[in-house]
């Protein structure tokens, strides 16, 4: 499974090309720090020229329900490579609920509780949206002892707070069963994990991307074994972080999978 396969890139038909292209352009204009949002004054005089190359992009919903979903399935699948034991585990789970010889179905998922919990360890430590989206203050309000002004640009780091050491033990390792048994979820119930926000402005591709990951995730698990290239040793893949709106990985994955 290679995520960023250039020569199959080009085999591919323009209408593809063009929208994989566009994904890439439109995010990482989007994630690229803007003067206007920090200086309202010359937010119309466009300086850097983002908003002038964003226009005419109409496929919003399209690029927000596309990247996000893929980007954390290639993170899922990154730390069960890393992790294999946790792997194991995935694959001991769904060859006894629905049979090795079986097709995973959603009406499957709710019954296989290991496989949810490696989707909500995955949100995490790699929110899709890291920063969330951006906020705006209605009044004047007083959190904690801080003053945040009405009318002021709120961001909320989603990444830090799924990694505070006060609140998750041994926060930086992938432990899927830290969730086994809890009551935390991730549709903006528990504070302490919000990949998808929480309240009336929470992602309202929040069902939908839940439903997907689980299915996909849960078919490349069970319908095949997996290996990294050319002897790679697990402790020794990449795991840098990609800068912009969407938490991507810096490298693509590379995996090789093989019939069961």
């Amino acid at each position: 499974m290679d995520l960023a396969d250039e020569e199959e890139e080009e085999k591919s038909s323009g209408t593809a090309r063009e929208f994989k292209e566009l994904v890439r352009e439109l995010l990482g204009e989007i994630g690229k720090p803007n003067l206007g949002d920090y200086f309202p004054v010359v937010a119309r005089l466009d300086l850097q020229g983002i908003q002038r190359r964003s226009e005419g992009h109409l496929r919003d919903l399209f690029v927000a329900g596309t990247d996000t979903t893929t980007s954390t399935l290639e993170w899922a699948m990154t730390e069960l490579l890393r992790n294999s034991n946790t792997l194991a585990k995935a694959k001991k789970e769904l060859d006894q609920i629905i049979g090795k010889d079986n097709h995973l179905k959603e009406s499957d998922v709710p019954r296989l509780p290991y496989l949810t919990a490696i989707v909500k360890e995955t949100l995490r430590l790699h929110p899709p949206t890291p920063l969330l989206l951006p906020r705006k203050a209605t009044t004047d309000v007083e959190i904690h002892g801080f003053t945040i002004p009405k009318g002021a640009r709120i961001l909320v780091n989603v990444w830090a707070i799924g990694r505070d050491s006060t609140t998750w033990d041994d926060p930086n390792s992938f432990m899927p069963e830290r969730f086994l048994g809890s009551k935390v979820d991730v549709k903006g119930n528990s504070f302490e994990l919000l990949p998808f926000g929480a309240g009336r402005r929470i992602c309202p591709g929040q069902s939908l991307a839940l439903r997907m990951l689980h299915m996909m995730l849960g078919s490349l698990v069970h319908g095949f074994d997996w290996e990294l290239p050319d002897g790679l040793k697990p402790e020794m893949l990449d795991m840098e972080e990609k800068f912009g709106l969407t938490l991507q990985r810096a490298k693509p994955l590379f995996a090789v999978p093989t019939v069961k």
